[in-house]
């Protein structure tokens, strides 16, 4: 008896971080149902003030979408395109992010033409962008099964066409899982390299050297997208935007997306 009695006891302790995340996962299930009810309401306030509780916890894109279209509808742009890019960063395939972000950017004061592109790098940097790095991650495992299962095709049948089938559909599928990997690869590389942030400010002007006497190169609005391309400094950072203009501004001004 006494040895069951350990057992049980070994077996509640077990259950404890378990029990503890549902709780947990109860109680954000709670907290969103609260924010949802609020923006239907449309009691944004309150809406925005739980959302962001929410993303104190763990962004998501959903979370994240939610933000964007709380921001919106209190004509907040700044702060709406800077939700709908986070939304859009953890979900690039979701088309109603995608929408909702060219609509908050079309708001926005500044209209940069982007600097022209090779068409062959552009249409690299749209395929590379049109997933996230886990999506990408998922593409290539079920390339990788294809190839295995193709491969077994050539190897184990007799029919002549199913092992054509199996040997040129597991080239094509081994083909697939490299350029998945490479697109994973390109695109985590491209995200722990590059920064970018929102102008917060309703204009800011940018320098040419990270102080307040630099002379004045151009300015930007507010919901403009700024590239960080030098962020060492305490209270400066350099910044690009689509055009190729590049210039100083106060950290301060912009929030990262």
């Amino acid at each position: 008896m006494k040895h069951l009695y350990k057992i049980f006891i070994l077996l509640c302790f077990a259950c404890m971080p378990s029990m503890a995340m549902d709780m947990s996962k109860d109680s954000v299930d709670l907290l969103k149902m609260q924010a949802d009810s609020a923006y239907a309401n449309e009691d944004f306030e309150n809406a925005e003030r739980i959302y962001l509780q929410l993303a104190e916890q763990g962004e998501s894109a959903v979370i994240c979408y939610n933000l964007g279209c709380t921001y919106y509808r209190q004509d907040n742009i700044a702060k709406a395109v800077l939700w709908f890019e986070r939304a859009a960063q953890l979900d690039p395939s979701d088309d109603d992010i995608r929408f909702n972000l060219a609509m908050a950017r079309g708001k926005t004061i500044d209209r940069i033409i982007p600097r022209h592109e090779m068409f062959f790098v552009s249409a690299w940097k749209t395929l590379m962008h049109s997933q996230s790095v886990t999506e990408w991650a998922y593409w290539a495992i079920g390339a990788f099964v294809m190839f295995l299962l193709l491969v077994a095709l050539y190897i184990y049948c007799s029919a002549v066409y199913l092992r054509k089938v199996g040997f040129f559909g597991a080239i094509i599928a081994v083909l697939m899982c490299v350029l998945f990997n490479i697109l994973a690869s390109s695109l985590r590389n491209y995200n722990n390299t590059h920064t970018a942030g929102i102008i917060m400010e309703p204009a800011v002007t940018v320098r040419s050297t990270p102080t307040k006497s630099g002379t004045d190169l151009f300015v930007v609005h507010e919901g403009t997208r700024v590239e960080i391309k030098d962020n060492s400094m305490r209270d400066w950072a350099e910044i690009q935007i689509a055009d190729g203009k590049v210039g100083w501004i106060e950290k301060s001004t912009y929030e990262a997306i």
